[in-house]
This record gives structure tokens, C-alpha cells and sequence, in this order.
């Protein structure tokens, strides 16, 4: 029976809602004339339509055709012949089913291939580089923690590279006061650093 011939009425319509489906799940005979007419009568017109509102994207095209005639055939009683002819019915729907997919394209955040993905993964730092940003945070906040006196002998011994004798020269202090001063610092950095989970 063509599209355009059929009647508008409820959904519950008795010779579609008793013989949609038969028994093995393939379609009642009436439903498969139904969609091979639509598909006869209004698919490539269709289509060529969709295709200018999708922008010449074939696939998406191909898909929304579908829907479009998925829909007539499940809402039989929405199409009002009074109205106009059952293709211009059809592009409205159509038409309706692009504007829904551009509006939930626009949503959700864009979508990145492959490329774009391994170049941030090429900026990105490493996990050893990472770990060892975190590691100097975590000896900058220990080396906070011990006394004025025992901060300056390690700066100048370890961090300046300096002697034992050049930090005592610089710091102004006997040489054996650096060595006690530089042995009780390091004790109290490795406990601060065993505090924060480090192993020195």
C-alpha cells in the first residue's frame, strides 16, 4: 500500500499493531511493502536532500535516510496526507534528525584522533621527569624543616660544591663546627625525608 495512501490514525491501528512482528522476528508482510514503497518512492530523493544538509558526509547521510524512514514506518499515524505529500513529511523529519545530531555535536566536547593525541603525549612530560619535580618538592620542604645554622652548611657544602674548609672560611665558623654542623644536618634531612616517603 504506498505511503501516501494509507490513512492517519492511532498507533494502536489493529492490521499494523497485530502483524508487526512475526513469530520468528522478521517483518509481517503488510510492513515490508510499506518500507519497500517508502524506500521506492522517497530514498534517493531523500538522500540527495541529506546529503546537502550534512555537507556532503555520505555515511552520516546514509544514516539519518535510515532513521528517517525507520521512523515512518514505526509512527505510521503521525504523517497527515492533508497536510502535503508524504516526502516533504519525510525531509521535515530528516531535517529535524540533523539539526538534533549538530545540536549534540555542539554539546559535547570535541572529538581528536590519533595525531593530535600522540603530539600531546610527545609535550607531555615524562613520568621520570614527573617523579623528579615531586622528589624536589618534597627535599625543598625537608630542608625547611631543620635549623638556620645546619641550612647554610649544607647549602654551601653540597649545593655550592664548596670544601669543608671554604664553607668554614665563607661561613665565618671553625672548621670542625662545619664537619659537626654538616653530620647532624644530614641526620635530620634523612628523617625529614623518611617522614614524606623518601628514601635517601
Amino acid at each position: 500500500m504506498p505511503w501516501s495512501l494509507r490513512k492517519r490514525g492511532p498507533r494502536t491501528d489493529p492490521d499494523r499493531s497485530a502483524h508487526r512482528v512475526s513469530g520468528k522476528g522478521t517483518l509481517s508482510t503488510a510492513d515490508e511493502e510499506l518500507l519497500r514503497t517508502l524506500y521506492a518512492e522517497h530514498a534517493g530523493a531523500l538522500f540527495h536532500y541529506v546529503l546537502r544538509l550534512t555537507s556532503g558526509d555520505w555515511q552520516w547521510a546514509e544514516d539519518v535516510v535510515q532513521e528517517t524512514l525507520l521512523r515512518a514506518w514505526q509512527h505510521p499515524g503521525a504523517f497527515d496526507p492533508a497536510r502535503g505529500p508524504a516526502r516533504a513529511w519525510l525531509c521535515t523529519v530528516a531535517r529535524h534528525l540533523v539539526i538534533d545530531a549538530h545540536r549534540a555535536r555542539q554539546a559535547r566536547p570535541t572529538e581528536v584522533g590519533g595525531e593530535a593525541l600522540e603530539r600531546v603525549a610527545e609535550q607531555a612530560p615524562g613520568g621520570d621527569e614527573i617523579e623528579q619535580a615531586l622528589q624536589s618538592w618534597a627535599v625543598a620542604d625537608a630542608v625547611r624543616t631543620l635549623s638556620p645554622d645546619h641550612r647554610a652548611v649544607l647549602l654551601e657544602t653540597y649545593y655550592r660544591g664548596r670544601t669543608m674548609a671554604e664553607a668554614a672560611r665563607v661561613l665565618g665558623i671553625p672548621l670542625g663546627t662545619v664537619k659537626s654542623r654538616t653530620y647532624y644536618a644530614l641526620h635530620a634531612l634523612r628523617l625529614a625525608l623518611r617522614e614524606r616517603g623518601l628514601e635517601p
